[in-house]
């Protein structure tokens, strides 16, 4: 049996952007080999959650509290693939370039492209790696910046919207993939996809200014409108779809802000 312990608690965290908040009070723990879905509509705060969690935001108020074998250190390191990135292709930086540079604040505990090489090998770039990243493609460069994220091996893996650009051929194996990283590292994982967040993930994190986390990936209506996450389930086609509806009458506490997601 795989051993849980704590390597993250956020308690009564508020911060946003200028003087507009954007997370109220959040209170969230992530364990070892957790999977955690992110879900709430536009504007929620569901990437500044990640932002703050990677010390790219710091707090207004509140603690963040970073743990490793059970005991509480500053910081450890962690992977983060953004929800898109602005590729300059004119920027002299090649595939493999890229990969190596998420292994800058790691230990080294074998040359650095021994994992590189492998890491590379199981996102299927390995052919691409002395090309220039501005030539890829959406996907390819989706590719790349999860190589990125993993190749140090970070007990926690963030992603943000992580199918946006994703390919079809890389579409096929990436579920599974998340499924095998899950078993080395914690994940959360934002997505607007509740059908995918629902068959993948462990459990569930409603994003609306504050924070409503519970044990269960089963999304249904009465669920989260007890979470304050209300959502509709509507029809296209033959194919139905769980949306999340407006937040805003269930968090009359919030002033209305700009879309920081």
């Amino acid at each position: 049996m795989t051993t849980r312990n704590l390597i993250l608690k956020l308690e009564k965290v508020r911060t946003g952007y200028g003087r507009q908040p954007v997370l109220l009070d959040v209170d969230f723990c992530v364990h070892s080999h957790d999977f955690i879905g992110i879900v709430g509509p536009n504007g929620s705060g569901k990437t500044t959650l990640l932002k703050v969690i990677l010390g790219l935001l710091p707090p207004w108020s509140g603690i963040i509290r970073y743990f490793r074998g059970g005991s509480e250190v500053e910081r450890f390191s962690m992977g983060y693939m953004p929800q898109s990135a602005q590729v300059d292709p004119d920027f002299p930086i090649t595939v493999k370039d890229v990969v190596r540079s998420g292994l800058m604040t790691r230990d080294a505990n074998e040359p650095g492209d021994i994992p590189v090489q492998r890491v590379m090998q199981r996102m299927g770039i390995a052919a691409l790696g002395r090309r220039p990243l501005g030539e890829l493609s959406g996907g390819q460069r989706q590719r790349v910046f999860l190589a990125r994220a993993i190749v140090a091996s970070p007990p926690l893996l963030l992603l943000d919207e992580p199918d946006t650009y994703a390919d079809r051929d890389f579409g096929r194996n990436f579920h599974e993939l998340l499924t095998e990283l899950n078993r080395d590292m914690a994940i959360l994982m934002v997505s607007h996809d509740l059908g995918m967040i629902a068959s993948q993930v462990q459990s569930i994190a409603c994003v609306n200014g504050s924070l409503y986390h519970h044990e269960s990936s089963e999304i249904t209506q009465e669920l989260m409108e007890s979470y304050r996450c209300p959502i509709d389930l509507i029809t296209h086609g033959r194919v139905p779809h769980r949306v999340l509806k407006s937040h805003q009458d269930n968090n009359s506490s919030l002033p209305k802000r700009n879309h920081h997601d």
